[in-house]
């Protein structure tokens, strides 16, 4: 059983670098063709757009008409100016003809050809990402609850269990990745691909962390402190290189992936060797989370436009992250016994 999962750990971490990449569709000619027709003309088909500015084409209405002609505040805000619209229905209507071809679909500017819904760009991770932040916000709040109201103080009126501080941080960290996830995946610019990109990277540095002070019982604050230098200082300068240098999703990838699996093996080996009531909750949310990781990593194109692999990686989120709660919930509770019967 041993050699079992550690043959599955291996795997996972001989395939952290093999990314799959597709064949990049900007460099089609007919595409580069559609797009340039569409800059000048406004339109791509039968579809015009009311905010690209031009002189002549189906749509007689320049971008700098009187206010009556232009586009509404609630559709403005969403950022899709001409390109933005010319590349999204060009894209649409290359595959529809690739699709007629019998070929397979393939990435434009680094992306996959969604369809979006009311203006959002993948609404399907969209309502996934919200759906996730009102779970981490419900855990939360149950853990909260449980510290403060439920479960008995110490002399010095704060918790007995050591790792409250790190988890409600942990919490914090969290809901705000999936928020910036929510926006990035509702309209991918490059300040929400940064936010996002960042916010996940803080997040995953921080659980590796918090995974290194628990599994390792590390209580003293001098030792904290000393285990999160390294950590804070490599994330810092990750996150420092992604928003000032270059924004390399490639890189970026790889990093969370490692540090991820790492905190996987962390957690796998402290659950075979503890006895922790609770540990059998570890072994599904690593065996989950290896899923998920593997989901990261060998991407496929959305089905029907809508659901990819990061909306799969999404939605299996969920019951991870509910029954993540449920672990931190019973390993404050077996924590707290634990200190009391020793201080007895």
């Amino acid at each position: 059983m041993e050699k079992c999962r550690l043959l599955l750990f291996l795997t996972v971490i001989s395939s952290v670098f093999r990314l799959l990449h597709a064949t990049s569709g900007d460099a089609d000619p007919i595409y580069i063709a559609c797009v340039g027709h569409c800059k000048e003309t406004g339109c791509v088909g039968e579809k015009c757009f009311q905010h690209c500015n031009f002189s002549s084409g189906k749509n007689p209405n320049p971008i700098d008409g009187p206010w009556y002609l232009q586009e509404p505040l609630y559709l403005r805000w969403k950022q899709w100016d001409c390109l933005s619209d010319c590349r999204y229905h060009c894209t649409l209507a290359r595959e529809e003809e690739r699709q007629k071809l019998g070929l397979k679909p393939i990435k434009y500017h680094g992306k996959w050809p969604f369809h979006r819904v009311y203006g959002i760009q993948e609404p399907v991770s969209v309502a996934l990402s919200a759906l996730n932040l009102a779970i981490q916000f419900h855990g939360w709040v149950s853990f909260f609850i449980l510290v403060n109201y439920k479960l008995p103080f110490g002399p010095n009126k704060k918790p007995y269990y050591e790792y409250t501080g790190l988890w409600h941080i942990y919490a914090i960290l969290s809901m705000n990745s999936w928020i910036w996830s929510a926006v990035s995946h509702s309209r991918d610019v490059e300040l929400s691909e940064k936010l996002d990109y960042s916010s996940v990277v803080a997040l995953i540095g921080y659980s590796l962390l918090v995974a290194i002070l628990r599994t390792f019982n590390v209580r003293h604050e001098s030792s904290r402190v000393m285990v999160a230098a390294p950590i804070v200082a490599f994330v810092t300068t990750h996150i420092l290189y992604l928003n000032f240098y270059q924004l390399d999703g490639g890189l970026n990838t790889k990093v969370c992936v490692a540090m991820t699996v790492l905190q996987f093996i962390l957690w796998a080996v402290w659950a075979g060797f503890t006895r922790h009531p609770s540990r059998w909750k570890l072994w599904l949310v690593v065996a989950g989370g290896v899923l998920s990781t593997l989901l990261k990593i060998y991407d496929f194109p959305p089905y029907m436009g809508y659901v990819d692999a990061d909306a799969l990686w999404h939605a299996i989120s969920i019951p991870l992250t509910y029954l993540w709660w449920s672990f931190v919930r019973d390993d404050s509770e077996f924590g707290t016994t634990t200190l009391i019967k020793k201080a007895k």
